[in-house]
């Protein structure tokens, strides 16, 4: 009788980042191979509510905690947890071995639509067109989600562009943003069996 060999467990990506400036502390901790559990302090509501949104729909364990000068305004705070974020995900995602690399994603919300296209190329590049028909969600300035992204693919070292297709609620039009980056984030970090431990580029490198 021939035996089965069972294949062996593949470890969770995770990392542990902190940063701290004069202007904000900030602990991050991800597992790319989670469930989609969150715990999030910004100080910012709406910006907690769209973190939550890339843990659950990217199925990404995130832990976030960040003290920030929010009696300026919340830029700082906005701006530092991207940064903080994208160097977690290039810690945890390691040489990229495996990966699918790519991912897009649509997501709509009501009269909202949005179009998220990522590639963890090596090379940081943003595209970003929203035009939000609101300054602010609740505590959150909308300007600030332009800076968030940017501070993520700086350190990610991701190349992303995000579209809003439609449109005509501030809150609609941001939440459709961060799911479909979560849904893209899910689609170019999972584990590719066919691709096996390459690295997805003819480089050889990413």
């Amino acid at each position: 009788m021939t035996q089965m060999l069972s294949a062996t467990p593949v470890a969770d990506r995770v990392a542990q980042v902190q940063r701290n400036t004069a202007e904000t502390q900030i602990s991050i901790r991800v597992n790319l191979d989670g469930t989609g559990a969150a715990s999030l302090s910004t100080g910012i509501g709406f910006f907690d509510h769209m973190l939550d949104q890339i843990a659950r729909h990217g199925l990404i364990d995130l832990d976030i905690q960040a003290v920030g000068d929010l009696h300026i305004d919340g830029h700082h705070t906005v701006e530092d947890v991207g940064i903080t974020l994208g160097q977690a995900f290039a810690q945890a995602v390691g040489d990229k071995k495996g990966i699918r690399r790519y991912g897009h994603a649509y997501v709509p919300l009501d009269e909202a639509l949005s179009r998220v296209v990522v590639d963890f190329s090596g090379r940081p590049g943003l595209h970003m067109r929203v035009p939000f028909k609101s300054g602010m969600v609740g505590g959150f300035d909308t300007q600030l989600a332009f800076e968030f992204f940017q501070g993520f693919v700086n350190h990610a070292g991701v190349t992303l562009h995000i579209d809003n297709l439609h449109g005509e609620n501030a809150h609609h039009q941001a939440e459709t943003v961060f799911k479909a980056f979560a849904r893209a984030l899910r689609m170019a970090l999972e584990r590719d069996t066919r691709m096996g431990d390459v690295i997805p580029s003819t480089k050889g490198s990413l």
